[in-house]
């Protein structure tokens, strides 16, 4: 077909070199793309940025505003082109230059006070602003905003100072409030105690050392939270949510969190609603304002919160329609004009198909849009929107998740062994005929003073919550943003990943080769009607569309068609059910459907042979084989039938290190599945090109089909990809998968991937996903590919063996000092003072502050706590640290001293044995896998040198060296000053070293048993094919209504869905 011979160039239409020449200098997205919904409009110069422009170009009758055919000497940007020339001038500097910056003034960060000035309040966030008459709602005077000029920035200074940020503000905390957060807890409470009672026993160097010991823990925690929150927050900066605003009579990009009230903003496809707004009218028809005024003026869109609370109305007057409104709050009872958006609400209502919204409906914050391109307003603030005030009714509850619940089920089970050990001790000392407060420490509140004291793990929630924070500071530095801390556990658990190919398997280079094209058509006018069938907003366009319009450079006779002057009248985005896009526009008296989508779907539109038919099925299975994917291409003229033009065939290489990757990821126990659009004979070759198995299955036939529950879930467990794949797919294979027992983690970055990156155990936004996809994931990644999440798979890893070898090793500690003192107690009524005692403890802080930092191994298999194992091997290392301490001790009632010979202070000796072996512990949880790091390895063997100067100077022995009575007495005969000699202190040392070898062979030997190893792990392959069976019979039904003819009334009936279609392709 020789389409240019039947078009000529239309009169005015600019040429090739003027557009190009137009285009060189200027930038592609930093103004106001059109959108094509309704066509293009030709709005006098400064429409926008000056003086109203009056009645737009074109018929004045017309519904639809026409492109004129004037042509703008020198367009000074995006706006002041026509669809089409837009279009051309996107395909001319493509890649020519870079985006233009943000407007100045959005990088500009406001002044925050300091840390330590809690007592003032953030700039912008007035505690005494004087509040609204209504909870949220601005006065009307506040709505009224010009489309064309928006607010001042005095406007928008007064509104801040009123509704403050636009931002929800359930995590901020009052500095102060945060660092006496760090005193609470049953951990914390019980050292209060215990410095109470040392207050009233009047020790006060126990109550001093006590105090201190809070204090540095809280210090350490505030500290190091602070210093890895701001890594991350300096990072967040480039995911926060940003808007399209009207200001000042100009477009402005800001961030979201500086809008206000009576904002004009821009809403199109693919961003996140940034707060509760009203729809206005297309982008493409601003004179529809008037429109809007006028209906809001008679007050025709009524309340929209009334009617979705039941009531009647401003009016207060029942009506008989009341019972026939819908439940659903997004669907009006009357609409205005055509749909202007469509908005993912999911994340609200459940629904999971997008909610068309006219003019005058409300768009809710965090929704996402998926069609379409308008202006609205803003009507509140996010605080006080609708998702404000749900997250308000929930802003006390901390979602810290299963990690918060391991740390409370720990120190409950300490607090009740510390109750355990004091009443033993207690009953022993009525036997010893103790008294309760006297003399000197061998008295039962004393004994008490020790237990609590050595009992619980101060340390315990600073250090894994630190380890946690400066975990998520390391992984920000990755490129990895962790939107909230417990998410670390997750990852470091997950045993499947379901990635997207595209961007993460795939280096998202999408190219179009050499395609198809039928008999006796022109490939020029076959790539241009792909373009024409393609979404024309250049600032979000989906990567299929945007190569096709790209690859027009090849093609300069297809661009000369899309100069003929065409006007887009309606443009219909792809959809699951039609598979195609398609476009109504017109060419002069030409009227032409132009249509882009699936093969099948796209032959199914032309009345042809089966011989055609045949072929083109065939042509696109020779496409897949090769790991092409291939679109149909056709177009209507008129009332003429349909055109078959022929396949367009697209191909996205593997990246390089995506194969490695794979097999690395196989080896860490978290085996790969890939989620695809494409079909499955494309999905099945990509498969084999990243090495990653054919089981390879049609995702619609396999969870809409009649395969049992049981089958289902089997089939899904084993698969190593999934073709044909819409976002509804993605919930169901990740809920699938968490029936079994797996953890997921699910990869996204899209607004209709959402709710499947809620579901998933931890959701991943990958490099570039929409707003709506990294508010919903856990982590959000800043870099592309597979390699990086598999990398921050093994340092999640990494954080959690830290936090797993600390508790290991605390829990271990207060064992042993738990068993030996009780006994000692008990059988010779001995223990430690209570001045040494709050040592050991300080130094069992003080050498652990640099775990967070210390070097750790990835565990070849998915990490959970085992508390089970945890807790059999911390009794067996408690119980043989109290044995050796009672080795040392014991071998002091023989008469040559036994191990130290005699010479020295009975309480320094002890006090240095256990410093050093309860120190040197956490060398043998932390495993022998990696070489400990430096600072752990200096801040114990600082802390040991501390307690052997203690032990050499005799510091608080007690007067004559600390002797106490005991029973049976011991010959052993004290140093009268508590000083020890030289020689003792180095057996004790060689004594220690001892100790701590036998432990890590014991230690090492536990850990060679596989049922030690495999104590408390759950099961990541559970099946119950009964309850799978049932769920799947569930899925199988849905609910259909229709009004009874006779009654009026809607009758229900449940049905079973139509099985999926058994074909490959």
């Amino acid at each position: 077909m020789d389409f240019l011979s039947s078009h000529p160039r239309e009169h005015g239409a600019p040429a090739e070199d003027d557009v190009e020449a137009q285009g060189a200098s200027h930038s592609n997205g930093a103004n106001y793309p059109t959108d094509q919904h309704h066509g293009g409009q030709a709005v006098e110069p400064n429409g926008l940025d000056g003086e109203p422009s009056g009645e737009p170009t074109g018929d004045k009758g017309s519904d639809h505003i026409k492109f004129g055919d004037y042509r703008l000497d020198v367009p000074a940007k995006s706006s002041d082109l026509n669809e089409y020339e837009a279009l051309d001038r996107y395909i001319t500097t493509f890649d020519a230059e870079r985006r233009a910056s943000l407007a100045s003034g959005t990088g500009k960060k406001r002044k925050q006070p300091k840390w330590w000035q809690f007592w003032k309040s953030r700039d912008g966030e007035l505690g005494d602003a004087t509040p609204a008459s209504e909870v949220g709602k601005p006065p009307d005077s506040w709505l009224e905003t010009d489309i064309r000029h928006g607010l001042t920035a005095a406007q928008v200074e007064e509104r801040r100072r009123r509704f403050g940020w636009n931002e929800l503000m359930a995590e901020k905390e009052n500095i102060f409030a945060k660092i006496l957060s760090y005193f609470q807890g049953p951990i914390l409470y019980v050292m209060e105690i215990a410095a109470l009672l040392a207050v009233g026993l009047g020790d006060w160097i126990d109550f001093g050392v006590i105090i201190g010991i809070l204090c540095l823990n809280a210090f350490v925690g505030f500290y190091q939270e602070k210093q890895a929150a701001d890594v991350v927050a300096s990072l967040k900066g480039d995911i926060a949510m940003k808007a399209q605003v009207i200001r000042n009579g100009k477009e402005e990009q800001i961030l979201a969190r500086e809008l206000v009230p009576g904002d004009i903003i821009i809403i199109q496809e693919g961003q996140t609603v940034p707060g509760d707004s009203q729809l206005i009218c297309d982008f493409s028809r601003p004179h529809d304002f008037d429109q809007f005024k006028e209906l809001r003026n008679e007050d025709k869109f009524g309340d929209e919160e009334e009617t979705k609370n039941g009531k009647n109305g401003k009016n207060g007057s029942p009506n008989a329609n009341d019972e026939k409104a819908e439940d659903d709050f997004d669907d009006e009872s009357v609409h205005y004009g055509e749909p202007l958006v469509a908005c993912d609400q999911s994340a609200i209502t459940g629904e999971s198909l997008a909610v068309d919204k006219y003019m005058g409906d409300t768009l809710y914050y965090t929704t996402g849009c998926k069609r379409g391109k308008a202006f609205a307003i803003m009507i509140t603030s996010a605080k006080y929107s609708f998702v404000g005030r749900t997250a308000s009714l929930v802003q006390g509850a901390k979602d810290q998740g299963h990690f918060k619940a391991v740390m409370d089920s720990i120190g409950t089970s300490l607090l009740v062994l510390v109750m355990f050990w004091v009443l033993v001790v207690w009953i022993g000392g009525f036997f010893h005929h103790l008294r309760i407060a006297e003399p000197n420490v061998q008295n039962l509140l004393h004994y008490t003073l020790v237990l609590l004291i050595i009992g619980v793990p101060v340390g315990l929630p600073v250090v894994t919550t630190t380890t946690l924070a400066v975990g998520a500071a390391y992984l920000a530095k990755q490129k990895a943003i962790v939107q909230k801390l417990t998410a670390i556990e997750s990852l470091a658990g997950v045993n499947v990943l379901c990635s997207d190919k595209t961007g993460t398997l795939t280096a998202n280079k999408l190219s179009i080769r050499e395609p198809f094209v039928a008999e006796g058509q022109d490939v020029n006018w076959m790539m241009a009607v792909a373009a024409l069938a393609s979404s024309h907003n250049i600032a979000s366009l989906d990567p299929i569309d945007k190569v096709t319009i790209t690859t027009l450079k090849r093609y300069p006779k297809a661009r000369e068609i899309l100069r003929q002057g065409w006007t887009t009248d309606k443009f219909t985005p792809f959809d699951p059910v039609s598979k195609r896009i398609t476009t109504e526009c017109h060419l002069g008296d030409d009227r032409y459907i132009c249509a882009k989508g699936a093969p099948r779907a796209i032959v199914n539109l032309a009345d042809v042979s089966e011989e055609v038919r045949t072929m083109y099925n065939q042509k696109a299975r020779e496409f897949a084989l090769r790991g092409f994917r291939s679109l149909g291409v056709a177009y209507k003229k008129n009332n003429e039938p349909w055109v078959l033009l022929g396949l367009l065939s697209m191909f996205d290489p593997p990246r390089e290190d995506t194969a490695q990757t794979i097999i690395e990821a196989s080896h860490l126990g978290v085996p790969v599945k890939m989620l695809t659009g494409d079909a499955i004979a494309i999905a099945k070759e990509t498969c084999k090109m990243l090495g990653l198995g054919t089981k390879v299955y049609n995702s619609e036939r396999l969870i809409h089909s009649g395969l049992t529950g049981t089958v289902q879930h089997d089939l899904v467990q084993r698969a190593d990809g999934f073709a044909e794949v819409f976002p509804e797919h993605k919930y169901q294979v990740v809920e699938m998968l968490q029936q079994r027992g797996s953890l997921t983690a699910m990869t996204g970055d899209g607004v209709n991937d959402a709710p499947s990156l809620k579901k998933a155990d931890c959701g991943i936004a990958v490099e570039g996903s929409s707003e709506a996809a990294q508010a919903a994931a856990d982590i959000v990644f800043l870099a592309p590919g597979l390699s990086t999440i598999i990398l921050s798979i093994k340092t999640a890893r990494q954080i959690f063996q830290r936090m797993k070898a600390y508790v290991q090793y605390r829990i271990a500690l207060c064992l042993h000092l738990e068993i030996y003192l009780t006994t000692s107690m008990v059988i010779i009524n001995e223990t430690i003072r209570p001045d040494l005692i709050v040592f050991i403890a300080l130094f069992a802080d003080l050498a652990t502050v640099a775990v967070a930092y210390d070097n750790a191994h990835v565990e070849p298999r998915p990490v959970e706590w085992q508390l089970k194992k945890i807790w059999v091997i911390s009794v067996i290392l408690g119980s043989l640290l109290a044995a050796g301490t009672w080795i040392i001790r014991g071998t002091m009632f023989l008469a040559n001293g036994g191990v130290v010979q005699r010479f020295g202070s009975i309480q320094e000796v002890l006090f240095l044995e256990v410093a050093l072996t309860e120190n040197w512990l956490i060398f043998v949880t932390r495993g022998g896998r990696t070489w400990p790091s430096w600072q752990l390895v200096g801040a114990i063997l600082g802390v040991d040198a501390l307690a052997t100067i203690f032990c050499l100077f005799g510091w608080l022995s007690g007067s004559g060296g600390g002797v106490m009575q005991t029973t049976p007495p011991t010959s052993f005969h004290d140093s009268h000053n508590g000083w020890t000699d030289i020689v003792t202190v180095v057996v004790v040392w060689a004594y220690s070293i001892g100790v701590l070898i036998f432990i890590a062979i014991v230690y090492l030997a536990l850990n060679s048993f596989s049922w030690i190893n495999n104590l408390g792990r759950k099961d990541r392959n559970k099946k119950d094919t009964q309850i799978e069976n049932i769920i799947g019979h569930l899925n199988k039904l849905a609910v259909e209504h229709e009004p009874d003819p006779k009654t009026g009334r809607d009758k229900y009936f449940i049905v079973e869905k139509t099985a999926a279609d058994e074909e490959d392709i």
